[in-house]
């Protein structure tokens, strides 16, 4: 049963029709648990509030299904706005992104043009960016892109996803960039031709890339909220004398507060994924597709209990 439902959710997450009724009848029915808000001070509120507990974070300007080269400027705006709330208001916030919502399925210069808007006033404004890696079929497109804007760019990162078998050699390719990475799961849809299908399989192969990574002596964060994988990394770092300033946790926003704040008293660096805007659909709808038991909550929403 969790795995129909995961499946009905991943499919509903790539609904054009969907998100665009979302986006009109705007953030309803309990995916305010997961989502920031619809606005920059909507985000900056939360930021601030996380910071106050020792978070640090990463905003992410939510948008898909961007379909032509003005919206894709209009979400590099979105971007280039949140990087100067953050310098403005002091925030301990790096900015997280999708290419997809840059115009990465229109062209790469369209792509290019709107990613080095952002990155020079993220430079300017000490904003650390990070590219989100997206299904299979597009990350080859993200890896070329991220190595082309890590030569002129500091403050840049980008995403690798553990389920695809192709992550080991991507991990060892990106060594030369001296790469900040999110290591993940990964949470779309793939077919068993490009990734794990069995979840020991993956957890196996985000422990590989973990140690890879680390042992390269790159920072890495560990996105997760698994307690096997964090007590993983923990012994990890403490066998190989690897600083606390090479990686961080990350998690969430709205998923396992408690298991974020224990890590902040325990010493580690935790950052908490906060996504807002109006384009919040098919994140919300991913995030019921990893964890069934999240729709409990939001049909309480619905009911209004």
């Amino acid at each position: 049963m969790e795995q129909i439902l995961r499946n009905f959710f991943l499919f509903l997450s790539k609904n054009r029709f969907f998100t665009k009724l979302a986006k009109k009848y705007g953030l309803r029915f309990g995916a305010g648990r997961f989502v920031a808000g619809e606005t920059i001070p909507n985000a900056v509120d939360t930021i601030q509030k996380l910071n106050d507990k020792g978070m640090s974070v990463t905003i992410d300007h939510l948008g898909e299904f961007i379909d032509s080269k003005k919206e894709a400027r209009e979400a590099a705006d979105g971007c280039i706005e949140a990087i100067k709330a953050i310098g403005e208001h002091h925030l301990d916030s790096q900015l997280s992104l999708k290419l997809t919502s840059m115009g990465l399925d229109i062209s790469e210069e369209l792509v290019m043009e709107n990613m080095r808007r952002i990155l020079d006033v993220a430079e300017k404004e000490d904003v650390f960016v990070t590219i989100d890696m997206e299904d299979h079929d597009r990350c080859d497109k993200t890896l070329e892109i991220f190595k082309k804007l890590r030569a002129d760019y500091d403050h840049i990162g980008t995403v690798l996803q553990a389920y695809l078998y192709r992550v080991a050699e991507d991990v060892q390719d990106l060594n030369q960039y001296d790469p900040n990475l999110r290591l993940v799961k990964g949470a779309y849809k793939e077919s068993p031709k490009v990734a794990f299908p069995e979840k020991k399989d993956v957890d196996e192969n985000y422990k590989k890339i973990i140690k890879m990574h680390l042992l390269n002596g790159n920072y890495t964060a560990v996105a997760t909220h698994d307690d096997a994988i964090i007590e993983y990394t923990k012994r990890l770092v403490e066998e190989n004398n690897i600083s606390n300033d090479q990686f961080e946790f990350q998690m969430l926003y709205g998923i396992r507060v408690e298991r974020q704040e224990e890590l902040v008293k325990e010493g580690y660096k935790m950052r908490v994924y906060v996504p807002y805007g109006n384009d919040w659909y098919g994140y919300f709808m991913r995030r019921l597709a990893e964890r069934p038991a999240n729709v409990a909550f939001v049909l309480k929403g619905v009911l209004g209990k």
